[in-house]
This record gives structure tokens, sequence and C-alpha cells, in this order.
């Protein structure tokens, strides 16, 4: 290793997962203190950069012998399997994988092409009992579950560093200030549908991988040092748990600027302008905002133009992209305007959960201090065990709960309402007593 070149721990693929020190390297288990960024901890030297992973980088495996050898190598490997996926957000339609990367001791770095080879469910069945390694895993199941990678065991490293307090729990991050070593981040936003994948983005996919079992050994130790590993292990099991979330309702009111949009006629050519953008965009396969950006959704509606000219003298209508498909657009147009008054979409949708915050105190004055106490009280907690109060709780529990309380503010009857709104064992052990004291004195004082 070069004075200003560093590689990966030096580490055999069968070796165990214990990252050797490269000269001038911060180790894993000497990194800053709980919580603490390495300019917080001050302890060492600055860490290095991890430009190359220790086995070079692996080729991408694109035949059906390439994954029956991944399949032996990673069967016969010990400890958990680093994973990680690469898609094509901002690029192409969904947020399928154009890339996955797994490691695992004794079998080294596999990089796989899953549009190739879009079944692994062979590969999963190998690993079935293993632990899968991911950061931030919420974002990467659902498209390994599209290519039949199902975790059954989980350790997610961004959520274990936000039980931990680490301020910053990015994955570039946490490697930095748990392990000392510094990851280059220039592809995460990368267009991953590319053929053939450049050398470098390769490389960098690789070292998304390298160290991610030696951070989930360290987090391992600082969680169960600090009492926290019994929490991570149920939020960790939440996650493979927890069915996906239905599809959104009338998504085209997701339509950034929408606010803007002030009356009915103009809500349904929002929604027929995004309704055509999605079929444009699914049948080519590109992410929607290239086809047709948000912005120009909602010029559209605000000024519904009835004539090619007066469409294309928008200014969001004067990119290449936007004009392709400008029949399309005033057709979408056309048709809101020619929508009968029973045919609009309402101004609104009824939500199934409490009325914005900022509403309480003139609708349901004693809502609003029961809302008041409970977020006094889960910052207060989350303050005390170094988390943010999303972690400890999530905020829409606390707001339904002091909208909705139980018919008693007893310590039983708060907790079996927060499992009821699905709220984990650990948090409920912990909140559920001190926000029953905070009902209860607002009780006792006639403010209830």
């Amino acid at each position: 290793m070069s004075e200003t070149r560093a590689t990966g721990p030096e580490q055999g693929a069968g070796a165990e997962n214990t990252a050797a020190t490269p000269t001038g390297t911060v180790p894993g288990t000497a990194g800053p203190g709980l919580g603490q960024t390495s300019t917080e901890a001050d302890t060492g030297p600055p860490a290095v950069p991890l430009l190359e992973p220790r086995e070079g980088v692996p080729p991408v495996l694109t035949t059906a012998a390439d994954l029956d050898r991944v399949i032996a190598a990673f069967a016969a490997g010990t400890g958990p399997v680093a994973v990680d996926a690469e898609r094509a957000s901002g690029y192409r339609y969904g947020q399928r994988a154009y890339l996955i990367q797994m490691r695992r001791a004794g079998a080294g770095t596999a990089l796989i092409d899953p549009v190739a080879l879009p079944d692994l469910s062979a590969l999963d069945a190998a690993l079935a009992d293993t632990e899968m390694v991911l950061h931030a895993a919420n974002q990467d199941l659902p498209c390994l579950a599209e290519v039949g990678l199902v975790p059954r065991r989980l350790f997610d490293t961004e959520l274990a560093g936000r039980l931990l307090g680490y301020p910053r729990v990015g994955l570039g991050s946490m490697v930095e200030n748990v392990l000392g070593f510094v990851l280059e981040k220039g592809y995460s936003a990368a267009d991953w549908s590319t053929r053939p994948l450049p050398e470098d983005w390769l490389r960098y996919a690789a070292l998304d991988v390298e160290l991610l079992v030696e951070l989930r050994d360290v987090l391992q130790e600082e969680l169960e040092a600090a009492g926290k590993l019994e929490w991570a292990l149920e939020e960790f099991a939440a996650i493979l748990t927890t069915p996906p979330k239905p599809p959104r309702a009338d998504p085209w009111r997701r339509t950034s600027g929408i606010h803007r949009v002030r009356n009915r006629r103009a809500l349904a050519t929002v929604r027929e302008l995004w309704e055509a953008r999605d079929k444009i965009a699914r049948e080519r396969d590109l992410s929607p905002g290239r086809v047709l950006q948000d912005a120009a959704i909602i010029e559209l509606a605000q000024k519904a133009p009835k004539t090619p000219a007066e469409l294309q003298a928008l200014p969001t209508m004067r990119g290449r992209g936007a004009r392709r498909h400008q029949s399309a657009w005033l057709r979408a147009v056309t048709r809101a305007r020619e929508l009968g008054e029973r045919g609009l979409p309402a101004s609104n949708l009824p939500g199934d959960g409490p009325p914005p915050a900022h509403r309480w105190a003139d609708r349901d004055p004693e809502a609003a201090k029961r809302l008041t106490a409970a977020r006094a009280v889960v910052a207060a907690l989350a303050d005390e065990h170094s988390m943010p109060s999303e972690n400890l709780v999530q905020p829409d529990y606390v707001r339904r709960l002091a909208w909705t309380p139980p018919a008693e503010s007893s310590a039983s009857a708060i907790g079996a309402a927060l499992r009821g709104l699905g709220a984990r064992d650990w948090q409920v052990g912990l909140i559920a007593q001190p926000i029953a004291k905070a009902f209860l004195r607002l009780e006792s004082k006639g403010e209830l």
C-alpha cells in the first residue's frame, strides 16, 4: 500500500471478519466513542481512504454457471452475509435492482447482475439460516425480494447507528466514524442500468460491502454495552415481519407543488397529466420526472393551454423531453376540461388519522394538552437514551394516542394502545408509564 492509496484491510477471503489495521488507519475497535464522530472523539489519526477491495474488483456475474459458483462459495462461507443493491432511481421506472453486491467470509465479494440473473431464489435457499447485513434495509429489501432474496435474520447497520445516537448514519459516515476508513460515495446517484458498468462504479459497489460485516460486529458490541441490543434485535425482526404498505390512494396527489393548485378542475388536470405521464414512463421504462417534471404538471394545470402554441409558450415546456409528448399533455388537459362536475376529484382526501396538530387547540384543547405532554415525555426519554425521538417511538403513534386516548390513563392501557398502533415491546416498556403519569397529572390538575 502506498502512502496515498489505502486498500482494504489485509485479509484473505476465507479469514475471519476481523479487519487487520493498515498503516495509518484507525482500528475498528478503537474508533470514536459511543455516538461520537471522528472529529468529536479526536482520539487518533485521520481516517484513511478505502479505495480498493481487498481481493480486487470482482467480475460481474451474468450466467447460470456464475450463479452456481456463487451459491457454492457462499454456502461454504462463514458468518453473516453483507448485502447491498444499486438501483437507477431518477433514471428508470420503478425501484428494481440493477446490481446486487454480497460478501461473506470464506467466499469473498460477488457482484451479481439481476437483469441477467433475475431469479436468485436458489442462492436465497442456500443462505436461509444466515443473517444478512444491510445498511438502511428498508430501501433495499423490496428490490431484493423481487429477485428472490428474502432475509430471515437481519442486522441493519443504519438503524443500529440511530439507536446508538450517532449523529450521521449514512454508510460512509458510519464506516469512517466506527472503523476509521473513508468510502468513496461519488456514484450513489448513478444510472446503474448502464451496461456495461464502468470499472470505477464496480469498485465503488464492491467497497460498499467490503467492511459491512466488520461494521456490524463493532455496532453489536456497542449495542450490548449500551443495553440496547435487545431493542435492536426487536427492531430488525419488525422490519422483516411488517407487511408492505398498501398502494397509496390517489398517488397523483403527491405531485410536488400541488398545494398551489386552487380548484377541483385544476386538480383534475393534475390527475390526468400524472396518469398520462405514468403510462408513458412505464412503457418507456423511464423515471416519470424524465418524461415530464412535476413543475410542468402544475403549470399546465394552472394555465390549461388549448393549443400546441399555448403549451409550447410555457416556461416548463421548453425542454425537448417535455415537448416530445406534447399531444399527450394536451389531450390530458382537454379531458380534465371536459369532465362533468361529478367527475372532478375532491379538494382533499379524508384522512384516517387525527387532523394536523396545529389545529388541535381549537378543535380539541384536551387532546392538544395530551399531545404536548406526551411529546415532552418522548423528547426527554430520547435524550436520556441518546437516540432520535422518532426511533424511540413513531411520532404518528404519539399523535393518535393523544387524539384518541384509552378510557383510562393507566400504564397498561397506554401500553395496549401503543401496541395496537404498532409500537414494539421495548418502546412500550420505556414510554407507557411516563406518558400515563403525564396524562394523570393533567387530570389531577383539572385540565382534562
